[in-house]
């Protein structure tokens, strides 16, 4: 199923699986910014990850006395099919609840609703998680969305840049693997941008730890185009694309981040966006400007 908001500068264009944003496009010259699902190249437009972000230790967790092997990446939202709830001409909400298959992975009960709104040039991403459970529990959460490059045939993705609201000198912790291994590395010094070049992630991606910057975003050289993310509220900030010349780029807020290449198994060990407690609710947002 799929759900169009509309405003004087925005189509957006929303899938109940996943309850992705599948399309925006800008009405001002019809630039459709998200990534197409292409399944040959990544078959997913703008998903989140829930209950856990990235890879567990070994495929493997124990929680609530269950051992679960064969864990999938990045949880079970991004694969679920979204009930509807409301709709309005610039926003909608979906929701999603636990079941005998979230079950088998993450054995609590929980209600998990998604808003997409249109605000001016902005759409905001909002995600709410309800505890239904008896008892409190923790999870991790985050953004996933891929933003098609280049805007228009007349433009190469090296003519963009991922650029920072502020200087950085950006940190990341090393997961070559999908697992966190214990080192760092530096993306640069007094930076604030990074141009976008072949091969920039034939390791795997780079999760950036405590930006100073409000935003980031990616830029076109040379115009006003862009595509700018709020990431002010998120601890990690990834950014990701596939090997070779990036057909498109992430920009990745994350409440939370993978386990360690050896980490414990146990749930509670795990890295986690927050702890709710029975009848306690959790939200956050991600607000990304089509600026012109």
């Amino acid at each position: 199923m799929e759900y169009v908001l509309e405003n004087e500068f925005l189509y957006v264009t929303v899938l109940s699986k996943g309850a992705q944003i599948k399309s925006v496009v800008r009405k001002s010259d019809g630039v459709e910014h998200m990534w197409n699902g292409n399944p040959e190249v990544w078959g997913y437009h703008s998903p989140v990850m829930f209950p856990y972000t990235g890879k567990v230790t070994d495929g493997r967790l124990e929680i609530r006395g269950q051992v679960v092997e064969n864990v999938p990446q990045h949880g079970f939202h991004r694969t679920m099919d979204h009930a509807f709830v409301s709709q309005t001409e610039d926003a909608v909400t979906l929701a999603i609840s636990d079941n005998e298959s979230t079950h088998k992975i993450f054995p609590y009960h929980f209600r998990f609703l998604t808003t997409v709104r249109l605000e001016g040039e902005t759409v905001s991403h909002i995600l709410t998680v309800e505890n239904t459970d008896h008892e409190p529990f923790t999870f991790g959460i985050g953004y996933h969305p891929a933003y098609m490059i280049p805007f228009d045939s007349d433009h190469t993705p090296e003519d963009y840049e991922f650029r920072f609201s502020h200087m950085e000198s950006p940190i990341c912790l090393d997961a070559p693997t999908g697992l966190l291994n214990g080192k760092y590395y530096s993306l640069g010094t007094n930076i604030r941008s990074i141009p976008v070049t072949e091969g920039m992630f034939d390791i795997n991606s780079h999760c950036m730890v405590n930006l100073r910057s409000r935003t980031l975003g990616v830029y076109e050289k040379g115009s006003n185009r862009a595509v700018v993310c709020d990431i002010e509220q998120f601890p990690y900030c990834l950014i990701w694309s596939k090997p070779g010349m990036p057909p498109f780029l992430c920009i990745e807020p994350w409440h939370s981040v993978p386990s360690n290449e050896t980490g414990s198994y146990a749930w509670e060990e795990k890295a986690a966006a927050a702890c709710i407690a029975p009848g306690e609710t959790w939200s956050t947002a991600m607000r990304t400007s089509f600026v012109r």
